[in-house]
């Protein structure tokens, strides 16, 4: 595999678990630096095994501003940082009416008002670098279309996109020299789908109900998105900016011929 992050240091948020795990994996193989964020420092610390011995962990509450001013007066003593991931996130659903203000907030806060947070802290890093830096943030198909049973999942991820293609502009407005762009999973087969598969029948049904849903036939896997990550993170994206990367296996591309009348 080639090193295309050696020399460079990345912070991955959510990274004991899921797709923030194996994105880690994947710029740990080529060469980075890799900090393994995650509330859970205990799983995050078991991950590390996965990675090489540059990697370390770092028990982050991503909502609490004063958690990413720690970290970021680290990554400074360390010697700065080049890649942002911001893939903490959490979802909850259920009917809007009967929904609980703790449960909006709740994703308010992991899914959007983090990403804020990391991206200010990060840029204040990264603006000094002399080579090109990338924060990438993952969203969702959900950021881009909305759901009957997630709403106030759609509209932390709307947020998330939109966030990002601000940002684009703020730091090409700026002359820094950063990059960010949002990345938008359909179906992943991860932990995070365990407790819908519990109401489900089984992850099997559950997964197998999913599949009929993509084009393609298939849930995704963590290190699909984790390809599209590294790409974005690359050098080989130097001019790929403001964008949102549908990860969805043509779930948003349009109505297949099986629905049309």
């Amino acid at each position: 595999m080639a090193l295309r992050f050696q020399n460079k240091t990345a912070v991955v948020t959510g990274a004991a678990s899921g797709i923030g795990r194996a994105t880690a994996k994947r710029l740990s193989d080529e060469g980075a630096q890799v900090v393994l964020a995650d509330l859970n420092f205990d799983r995050a610390k078991q991950a590390l095994s996965q990675m090489s011995d540059r990697c370390w962990a770092f028990q982050l509450d991503v909502s609490q501003e004063e958690n990413w001013q720690e970290l970021c007066r680290q990554l400074k003593q360390r010697g700065g940082l080049d890649i942002l991931v911001n893939c903490a996130g959490i979802g909850i659903t259920g009917d809007f009416e009967d929904m609980a203000l703790q449960d909006w907030q709740a994703m308010m806060d992991v899914n959007l008002t983090a990403v804020f947070l990391g991206c200010k802290h990060a840029i204040k890093l990264m603006k000094c670098n002399e080579s090109d830096s990338s924060i990438i943030n993952i969203s969702s198909v959900g950021g881009l279309v909305g759901g009957e049973d997630i709403a106030a999942y759609c509209a932390s991820k709307g947020g998330v996109t939109l966030l990002s293609k601000s940002l684009a502009l703020y730091c090409a407005g700026k002359g820094y020299s950063i990059r960010c762009n949002s990345v938008h999973p359909s179906y992943v087969d991860t932990e995070m789908l365990d407790p819908i598969a519990s109401t489900l029948g089984g992850r099997e049904t559950m997964l197998e109900a999913m599949a009929s849903l993509v084009p393609m036939g298939r849930v995704a896997k963590p290190e699909d998105v984790a390809a599209s990550i590294a790409y974005l993170a690359s050098s080989d994206a130097a001019f790929v900016n403001g964008h949102q990367m549908l990860v969805d296996g043509a779930q948003l591309a349009g109505i297949p011929a099986r629905h049309s009348a």
